[in-house]
Parts: structure tokens; C-alpha cells; sequence
């Protein structure tokens, strides 16, 4: 199930606000509760088997974190409220155990399930080029993905390191725990919240008639740039990457699309993301400020998926050492952070290749910064979009071999096949030219979602209206709606 769906439209997402709201005179354990069922019900919609799963990680993280709170595995022996630690204070042995087994467990979950079948295929890859087939290992059986593993492994992550370094104090109760790790609002696809940005809103949020009309706007602007931007651009992208032969100016069309589609995308479902969140009375972070009109890639890092650019350059660039190590490591670590970023986005060296692009360009922007910022801010701008457009293209590709023959299409270093020409027909239609440029005039000329809905005036309310109706009117004749994240 996915937010722009008939069903979650018409049927899950009013009987989940129903039930709520019907809460609204219990308690907030009752309603932190009603999110956990729902939530629970919205994950395993389409993947059942995996519910079990999600709960036994969470469970595991709740004792743990109390563990590590009270410095005592004896649960019989816990009395009153977990204190919160002292930041940067010693901790004790125990403690300790207890992070790593967490961090242990939930990186092993998930490297299981994500990057079991990439390392077999690697490893089978080199008995080949060493002509040792017959070491080769080919299992019967495949592991599936579960829905969101990635997301919810971070989320999960960030509460036991907040609780040890002493950002947060750890929740007492399992069911406000089970709310932050499984709230359908940021369950499959983020924004990845910290712990610390959300505890005091689990214990303690109030429900508004503002806070509901702001997410109810945002929830409409995203669905609208979900299925009338992202999935049209989408379209465009899926021919020019999936065709046998492309000419020089598919292949630029393609790379536009997929870039419009990815960011309409994944922005219009943290918009609708962020929109649910208010009408369950939690304020989360910006998740996209303008990424596209960037003029660096350290500035595209401020402004795309900030939440994850958040996680990554806290807790793990400042780990590693940032930049208080000198030079050299710190080209070393903003290439470390971004190649793990990159897997982390899929177990392919697609995924590898698309990181080492950005870290490398955040070292060399770091290096000759002062040379680079002396530019013209249009041409800056420019650059960063064709770099980011590359880095796309590994991204979209169904391995190395087709982004390497895309990008060589891009720079027309490829003779035309015999169904080029079939492809550019197919691709330079009057749809196409609407829905690239109607993207366009939203990326570089409008303003954010978050800015927008701020104060919302009875034009803008007839605006998001209308906005919902459309959407809803075409998602009815859509059949292609698919969203790039989920498989992440």
C-alpha cells in the first residue's frame, strides 16, 4: 500500500484519522497505541511475514536501550523512571554490550536481507574471472527485502545512540517506542527522524485545527506533484532507459525525466509524509529545500533528503572524525560517508559508484571551494545539476554495463541502433513536452511546500483543493504509479 493509492485514499487513511481522533479524550498511550496498530496494518498490507520481523528488532532495541539506560539487564529489579545519561560520561561495561548489541543486530538484519544476494553474486563473479565455476554457490532460494528495513534499521539506530550519548532519555513504555519505530507516516520511506527530535512529541503533542489544515495542504501539494509530475516524468524516463538504442538527445530527455521523477517523487511522498504527521499532531523536519536549485554539491547535500544527509554526517562523518583530522582525512571520510550512503541506498555498484560521484565531489569542492564559489551562481547552478544527472544515472540503470552505455549516449559516443529513431517517436510527444516543462517551472520557480503552507490564505486552501481533486481524478486513470523509495 502505498499514500497514492485508491485504497489508502478512500479507505485506510480516514478510518486510521477516524479512530484517532475518536481517541482524542484518552490518553496518549491509547493514541501512541492506535498509531502502532495501524501502523502494524499498513506494513504488513502487502507483505505480512515481515510484521513479525519489524517487532522482534523492536523489541529486541526497547530491552536493550533500558539496559543501557539503567545499567542493569535484571528487568525485575527496574524501579522508576530511566534517568538520562550524562553526555559524554563514562559508561559502564555493560552499557557498552548493550549499544553493540543493538547496532550489532540491526546492521545484521539488515545486511542479511539486503546484501546477502549482492555478496553471493560478487563472490561468484570472482570464482568466474578466476575460472573457479565450480565454487560457485547458486542457492535455490532468494531472500525477499522487507518493506522499509532500511529506513526503520536507521530510525532504530539513531534512538539507541541518542539514549547512549545522552541526547534522550529512553522510553519506559514499549508502546511509545513501537510508535516512533512504526507510525505509518515514516515507517517505509522516512524522513529519517532522530530519537531526540521526536521523544518529547511521543510523550506529549497536542492536536490543533491548525495543525491539521497544514497537513491536510501538505498532504494534497504532495499528492498532486506525486501523480501528476512524478509519474508522467517517470514514464518518459522508463522509455529512453529501457530502450535497446537511444540517440543524444533521448538519452538527455531520459536523464531529465528520471531526475524530475525521483525528486517529484520522493518529495511528494515526504510532503504527504509530513502532512500525516501534523494531523497526528507531530511536527517533523524539512526533508527537501530546492535541491535542484543548488549551486554545489555540498549545497545539493543541504537540500536533498536532508534528514538522511542529517543521520549520515551525524553519526557517522562525525565518528569517523570529520573534519578535525586534517586534510587528507577528510577527503577520506566525506568519500567513506557517501560510498556507505550510496549502499545503503541498494546492495549494486551502481549504488557504490553513485556515492564515490558525490564524495568525490565534496572533497574536491572542499579543496578548490574558493576557486569554484568565484563562478557565476547560474553556471554553478548548471554544473551541479549535470553532476547530479550523471550520478542518476548509475542510480536509475539496471546495472553498470547500461549506465556506462546511457552516459555514452549522452555524450553521443555511440552509433544509433536500428529502433532509435522508434524510441525518439515514442519519447518527443506534446505530453512530454508539458510535463518537463511544467516540472521544471516548479523545481526553479516555485516556492517549497514548507514555506508555502505556513500561512494558509482561502486562496491556498481552494488551491490545495483543487489541487487533491485533480490528482485524484487522474490517479483514477492511471495505471502506472510506482514509487522509487519503496524498494529501498
Amino acid at each position: 500500500m502505498v499514500f497514492s493509492s485508491h485504497i489508502f485514499l478512500y479507505y485506510f487513511l480516514p478510518l486510521t484519522l477516524l479512530g484517532y481522533y475518536l481517541l482524542g479524550w484518552s490518553t496518549q498511550r491509547m493514541r501512541n497505541l492506535w498509531l502502532v496498530i495501524t501502523g502494524y496494518a499498513f506494513y504488513g498490507w502487502a507483505e505480512p511475514r515481515f510484521v513479525g520481523l519489524m517487532f522482534a528488532t523492536t523489541s529486541l532495541d526497547w530491552f536493550l536501550s533500558l539496559v543501557l539506560a539503567r545499567n542493569d539487564w535484571r528487568f525485575w529489579r527496574w524501579k522508576g523512571e530511566a534517568k538520562l545519561l550524562e553526555p559524554g560520561g563514562d559508561r559502564s561495561r555493560l552499557q557498552k554490550w548493550a549499544l553493540r548489541g543493538s547496532v550489532v543486530s540491526n546492521l545484521t538484519v539488515l545486511g542479511v536481507f539486503k546484501y546477502f544476494d549482492f555478496g553471493r553474486e560478487t563472490l561468484n563473479g570472482l570464482m568466474r574471472v578466476f575460472g573457479m565455476e565450480s565454487a560457485q554457490w547458486e542457492p535455490a532460494w532468494r531472500l525477499v527485502l522487507p518493506l522499509g528495513i532500511s529506513f526503520y534499521t536507521f530510525q532504530a539506530l539513531s534512538y539507541i545512540l541518542d539514549v547512549y550519548r545522552g541526547d534522550a532519555r529512553a522510553m519506559e513504555n514499549f508502546v511509545d517506542f513501537s510508535c516512533f519505530v512504526s507510525m505509518l507516516p515514516h515507517l517505509v520511506a522516512g524522513p529519517i527522524l532522530k530519537f531526540s527530535f521526536l521523544a518529547e512529541q511521543l510523550r506529549e503533542r497536542t492536536l490543533t485545527l491548525d495543525k491539521f489544515a497544514r497537513g491536510s495542504a501538505f498532504f494534497l501539494v504532495g499528492l498532486g506533484k506525486k501523480i501528476l509530475l512524478a509519474n508522467p516524468c517517470g514514464k518518459l524516463a522508463d522509455t529512453a532507459f529501457e530502450a535497446g538504442a537511444r540517440g543524444f538527445a533521448e538519452a538527455w530527455a531520459g536523464a531529465v525525466g528520471y531526475a524530475f521523477q525521483i525528486y517529484f517523487d520522493f518529495s511528494g511522498y515526504s510532503d504527504m509524509a509530513i502532512g500525516l504527521g501534523l494531523m497526528f499532531g507531530f511536527l517533523f523536519a524539512k526533508n527537501f529545500d530546492s535541491p535542484y536549485r543548488a549551486d554545489s554539491v555540498t549545497d545539493f547535500w543541504r537540500r536533498w533528503h536532508i534528514s538522511l544527509s542529517s543521520w549520515l554526517r551525524e553519526y557517522l562523518y562525525i565518528p569517523l572524525g570529520g573534519n578535525r583530522l586534517g586534510a587528507g582525512r577528510t577527503y577520506f571520510n566525506l568519500m567513506a560517508t557517501m560510498v556507505l550512503g550510496g549502499f545503503w541506498h541498494g546492495a549494486s555498484w551502481n549504488f557504490i559508484l553513485w556515492g564515490a560521484l558525490h564524495g568525490g565531489m565534496l572533497a574536491l569542492e572542499r579543496r578548490w571551494g574558493a576557486v569554484y564559489g568565484k563562478l557565476p551562481g547560474a553556471l554553478r547552478v548548471g554544473f551541479t545539476f549535470g553532476v547530479v544527472l550523471v550520478g542518476w544515472v548509475f542510480f536509475r540503470a539496471r546495472d553498470l554495463d547500461a549506465a556506462w552505455g546511457y552516459l555514452a549516449d549522452m555524450l553521443g559516443a555511440r552509433s544509433l541502433g536500428p529502433g532509435a529513431a522508434l524510441v525518439g517517436g515514442a519519447i518527443f510527444q506534446p505530453w512530454m513536452f508539458l510535463a518537463l516543462g511544467v516540472a521544471a517551472a516548479v523545481v526553479w520557480g516555485c516556492p517549497q511546500t514548507w514555506d508555502w503552507t505556513r500561512r494558509l490564505t482561502l486562496g491556498k486552501v481552494l488551491a490545495c483543493l483543487a489541487l487533491g481533486a485533480l490528482a485524484c481524478v487522474v490517479l483514477a486513470t492511471q495505471e502506472y504509479n510506482p514509487f522509487i523509495y519503496f524498494i529501498f
